[in-house]
């Protein structure tokens, strides 16, 4: 079940890239396959006199950047976590290859060392929100933490399934079935560069990140991740049955098109939402799915308006469903 003991290394916080209401804090981890391993805990300052706390997992060729998330939440009585995975962002170690896995749970040390850190600094009520392949990893945790204490789950476009063609769609076992003998085999991801050109402000996006930790042209990927997304995948089908509950947002619908288009501002160009509806249910006996309209990918990269409206969404939720607040 692994160790919800706060780490041994008592490594401070240090000044984070994002600024001064930023702290970031590494996590080392057990070695794996290909050396040493960190996670790395982010927070936000200061924090709300609160006993509640919310922990963000990022998605695939990502990492966490997004203040604006970290002000809501604080604006609303959270205090606002973010991890940035292993082989990911902060945590990235030069010897590893960025997003290299190959099975999902290796991220679940990774996870109960920040939910340590966060229960250690004094918060009892513990929200977990991922986005995309964070998502799917933070359902996955979940499920296999039944002793976590997770008081609510948010998910924002999980990936509970490949958004390809049903001839590229052929290919996918053989490739993950590769992953059990050659993990390190590469494999193509038939993504383009069109979502980090629809994000980032020096193309046709508004946002500032580090190219280097999310490249518009994304990092490769092998066949050990894709069986491990697949193992993952196949997990959601038959039924998590999570026993808190779940709140899943999504766009209103997919985009695609061979070139660019303006579409793509108000669609989701990753994922296939029809997908994360069907597949939702599945996560457990008390899940809501809202769609929200002109959402992008990552929803709360949208415009301001349909960010304003997943905000409302989730808070007006998380009061719903969280027990009354309480001071830390």
């Amino acid at each position: 079940m692994g160790s919800m003991t706060a780490p041994t290394d008592p490594a401070p916080y240090q000044p984070d890239p994002l600024g001064p209401d930023f702290q970031l804090r590494h996590l080392p981890q057990p070695d794996d396959y290909e050396g040493p391993v960190r996670a790395t805990l982010v927070r936000h300052v200061p924090a709300p006199t609160s006993n509640r706390a919310v922990l963000y997992v990022h998605g695939f060729n990502d990492y966490f950047f997004q203040r604006e998330m970290a002000a809501e939440y604080a604006a609303h009585g959270f205090r606002f976590y973010a991890l940035d995975l292993r082989k990911y962002g902060r945590a990235l170690l030069p010897h590893q290859r960025p997003n290299n896995v190959r099975n999902l749970a290796e991220y679940f040390e990774d996870l109960d060392a920040a939910l340590a850190v966060i229960r250690a600094e004094g918060s009892a009520t513990l929200l977990l929100s991922g986005h995309s392949t964070g998502g799917l990893i933070a359902s996955l945790y979940a499920q296999a933490r039944s002793t976590a204490g997770l008081a609510a789950l948010v998910l924002n476009s999980p990936f509970l399934d490949l958004f390809q063609p049903w001839y590229k769609k052929l290919a996918v076992p053989l490739a993950a079935g590769l992953g059990a003998w050659l993990p390190d085999f590469k494999v193509p991801s038939g993504l383009s560069d069109k979502y980090g050109l629809s994000l980032h402000r020096a193309y046709r996006g508004q946002w500032d990140y580090d190219l280097a930790w999310k490249p518009n042209h994304i990092f490769g990927i092998n066949a050990g991740w894709l069986r491990a997304i697949r193992q993952g995948h196949r997990q959601v089908r038959r039924g998590l049955q999570l026993p808190m509950p779940v709140l899943v947002l999504h766009s209103d619908r997919t985009a695609a098109a061979p070139t660019w288009s303006d579409d793509f501002l108000s669609a989701d160009i990753v994922l296939n939402v029809a997908h994360i509806r069907a597949l939702s249910p599945r996560l457990g006996p008390h899940t809501t799915v809202r769609a929200i309209a002109g959402g992008m990918h990552d929803l709360f990269l949208s415009a301001p308006a349909v960010r304003a409206a997943a905000y409302q969404a989730v808070f007006a939720w998380l009061e719903s469903v969280l027990p009354p607040k309480a001071s830390a």
